[in-house]
């Protein structure tokens, strides 16, 4: 082995250890830089060649560059992180939609409620009081204002979500363009199978891209022999490679309000996603939210139309010379079941009675709604207004707006309603407490409102008796037939359960996804993070064998100064 054969072998191990150096160098300076992964320097031992019948060695070389990391690790660290992200949305909703309803205090709707049935309560104690009366009006406008506030309260926070997803179609766009330009800058700088050395900066960038967009939905991600990665999510790739493919925003009708819905730009397909930011989002402002209005509207439908049911067949202390339904018909020729009523009559009939305001004298005349599915036999609006033409002292004249007017010809002559077992007058809104359909439009009755005196107290005739209020004022705890015998109290009860039972487990799913996602956080750290006494322990090494290194070449060099003085 000559001089020089020993001198390259040390200089081969000077350049390996100046590398190793300088990439101790590297970890120590991003010890605290986010998303960075520790680099290790791979040695091994350099060419060897013959020098006589000797095998000998060059020293070492490097061999690669790359990253300390566990792809399989970094899979489900990213399916951590759309899950907890998602958890997180639908925990902060029901926080939301806990602080709306504000159970177990003065100002909820169970308080509400309790109200406006003591109110009617009082009616029972001073029937002939019209202040009494006037006050069960205003408690039934302060419940029914509350309703519709909580709705558009609800709705609210479900129009702030909807733009929170069409934000997230902008970053998932985003982020899927820089991760395309980081395949194709990685595939350069690593020449594919051409280098054994990884694109370390590139690519820790990509992997904070990869974890970002994660946490926007749920993501599977494959590398391909070119360095670059594809990107999968709800079995359609947004990435491959070099390639990518966008989204866009998709819009629709849901309970009311216009909703967002992110679609793949190339095949207008609904992308579905089973985590991440947008998962939580559209369920929170579908399925949490979303399925709260649906149970209010339900709560509101059974207490506008069951609540009328009773109401409409009593008296008050004065009749009516001129009342105008507060619902309409689409077509007053087609049978009352099938006229577009928002609630659905039955087949039955009712009374109206007509007093005479001098005498006092109360005549009662039977109607009948006749509704059996034979079509040229039911009963139609138009029925309806001849049935009561035909009374003497009663006009019936439907508007062109669908509506059913009904007046008194005589001004000595008021009239009322009875014993409605057919449910017409809660469909037409003819004598009733409240109006509207759902929770978005319940009000109560103008007529009502502007005249407290036709609270409909009486079951017995105009200002006879408090029968009727009675019935009203047990109502809340009263079996619905027509909703599975379930009472008012117990569907405001299950639907508040709803909320604080999903509440309860959505913050559990969310606690444990966050500890989840710590823990291999942690599992991440120890593998793929920057240990500082590790990384001074290595660069004492690397400085030793530097310098033992630099030694032996002095000694080499005296050797030569030795045979050139011969």
């Amino acid at each position: 082995m000559s001089l020089f054969s020993s001198i390259r072998m040390a200089n081969n191990t000077l350049r390996a250890d100046q590398i190793a150096l300088q990439v101790v160098g590297q970890n120590i300076a991003n010890a605290e830089t986010p998303g960075y992964v520790r680099e290790e320097v791979i040695l091994k031992p350099a060419a060897s060649y013959k020098f006589g019948g000797f095998t000998l060695g060059l020293g070492v070389e490097v061999s690669a560059i790359v990253q300390k990391i566990d792809q399989f690790l970094e899979e489900r660290l990213r399916g951590s992180v759309s899950d907890r992200s998602s958890a997180e949305v639908q925990e902060q909703a029901y926080q939301q939609l806990e602080g709306l309803i504000r159970e177990l205090n003065d100002t909820d709707l169970s308080s509400d409620f309790t109200r406006f049935f003591s109110a009617i309560s009082e009616v029972l104690n001073q029937p002939e009081s019209a202040a009494n009366r006037n006050q069960a009006v205003l408690q039934g406008r302060t419940l029914t204002q509350n309703i519709k506030r909580l709705y558009e309260r609800v709705n609210t926070i479900r129009q702030d979500l909807d733009k929170r997803v069409e934000n997230v179609a902008d970053r998932i766009n985003r982020l899927t363009s820089e991760i395309q330009q980081l395949n194709i800058r990685i595939s350069e700088m690593e020449g594919g199978s051409a280098s054994t050395s990884d694109a370390v900066g590139l690519r820790d960038r990509r992997q904070q891209a990869l974890e970002e967009l994660a946490s926007l939905i749920d993501i599977r991600v494959e590398e391909q022999p070119s360095s670059g990665v594809a990107v999968y999510s709800g079995g359609l790739f947004l990435i491959y490679e070099g390639t990518r493919r966008e989204v866009e925003v998709a819009h629709s009708t849901n309970r009311g309000i216009a909703v967002s819905e992110v679609h793949l730009k190339e095949t207008d397909s609904n992308l579905e996603t089973a985590g991440g930011e947008l998962h939580g989002l559209i369920r929170s402002r579908d399925e949490v939210l979303g399925g709260f209005v649906d149970r209010l509207n339900e709560l509101a439908s059974a207490l506008i139309f069951e609540f009328n049911k009773i109401y409409s067949s009593g008296q008050g202390l004065s009749g009516y010379q001129d009342l105008t339904s507060a619902s309409a018909v689409l077509e007053r020729d087609v049978p009352l079941d099938a006229a577009g009523l928002p609630f659905s009559p039955i087949n039955g009939g009712f009374d109206l009675l007509l007093r005479n305001i001098n005498s006092g004298v109360t005549r009662s005349y039977s109607i009948r709604v006749h509704l059996t599915g034979i079509q040229d036999d039911d009963t139609t609006l138009e029925d309806l207004a001849d049935q009561i033409n035909a009374i003497d002292g009663l006009q019936a004249t439907i508007l062109s707006t669908g509506k059913l007017r009904i007046r008194a010809t005589a001004a000595d002559t008021e009239f009322a309603f009875a014993n409605d077992t057919s449910g017409i007058l809660a469909a037409l809104g003819l004598n009733t407490f409240f109006v509207g359909q759902t929770a978005r439009d319940i009000a109560v009755n103008s007529v009502v409102a502007a005249d407290p005196k036709t609270f409909a107290a009486s079951r017995g005739g105009i200002g006879a008796d408090t029968q009727n209020a009675v019935s009203l004022a047990g109502f809340m705890d009263q079996p619905l037939a027509g909703f599975g015998g379930v009472s008012i109290a117990a569907m405001y009860d299950s639907m508040i359960a709803e909320v604080t039972q999903g509440a309860a487990v959505t913050t559990a799913e969310a606690e444990s996804a966050r500890t989840f996602e710590s823990t291999l956080r942690g599992q991440k750290l120890a593998i793929s993070g920057v240990n500082l006494d590790e990384e001074a322990i290595r660069m004492i090494m690397f400085q030793r064998q530097f310098q033992a290194s630099a030694r032996f070449i002095k000694t080499l060099t005296d050797l030569l100064d030795i045979l050139v003085n011969i």
